[in-house]
């Protein structure tokens, strides 16, 4: 299984330390954040990992090269100055994450999953396979609603976070077309036939997306 680690943002909530560096650069317990996920990822068995790219790429690329100090092979998917959202950002990739299911892993978060555990996560009758989290002090209201069959819906109580951490198969974008859009109304979409699923995970998970937080964890 390939996986795509999302990091094209320019990190608005980061800023002013994201003028300058890239999101996924930007040190957590002593190393880049996106270096935690390369790491964690080639120990659970990824060794084929994209990474998207748009505000300041070349920073990016230029640290990470081709992924052999890590022991992976990292290819880049530039989506030019302005990046594509999440949809339209891995929609770019498909031609190289190929037609088997495939991992995306947000690039500012921070979390100790088993992501090995995933590979097998995916079950036929579904398009997609999300992680979903306890919800965080910024997030107390959650996204989705997760069955106890494991089918994920917009209604229902309690409400979980999404991770940022999913399994999908390409046939979730066969609607789209090239260009900027967000995963959201994807997923309504997948929930709309039952063919979203999810697992909750209570380990470790934040996320690293503003200042505050990612001094907590500096």
């Amino acid at each position: 299984m390939k996986a795509m680690i999302l990091a094209a943002g320019r990190g608005e909530r980061l800023r002013p330390l994201t003028d300058t560096t890239p999101k996924p650069l930007l040190e957590v317990a002593g190393k880049p954040l996106i270096v935690h996920h390369l790491e964690r990822l080639r120990d659970a068995g990824f060794t084929h990992i994209l990474i998207n790219t748009s505000w300041l790429a070349e920073k990016l690329q230029s640290r990470l090269g081709d992924g052999t100090r890590y022991g992976v092979h990292i290819h880049y998917s530039y989506e030019g100055p302005e990046p594509l959202e999440t949809g339209g950002g891995i929609y770019k990739a498909l031609p190289e994450l190929g037609r088997e299911p495939f991992l995306v892993v947000n690039g500012d978060i921070l979390t100790d999953i088993p992501f090995e555990n995933l590979k097998h996560s995916l079950k036929p009758d579904f398009l997609a396979h999300l992680v979903m989290v306890p919800n965080p002090a910024h997030h107390l209201t959650g996204d989705f609603h997760l069955s106890p069959a494991g089918h994920l819906r917009l209604e229902g109580e309690p409400k979980l976070t999404y991770s940022g951490i999913g399994v999908y198969k390409a046939d979730f974008f066969q609607d789209c077309r090239a260009g900027k859009f967000p995963l959201l109304p994807l997923m309504k979409s997948a929930m709309a036939v039952e063919a979203l699923s999810g697992e909750s995970y209570a380990g470790r998970w934040m996320d690293v997306g503003t200042v505050e937080n990612l001094q907590k964890h500096k």
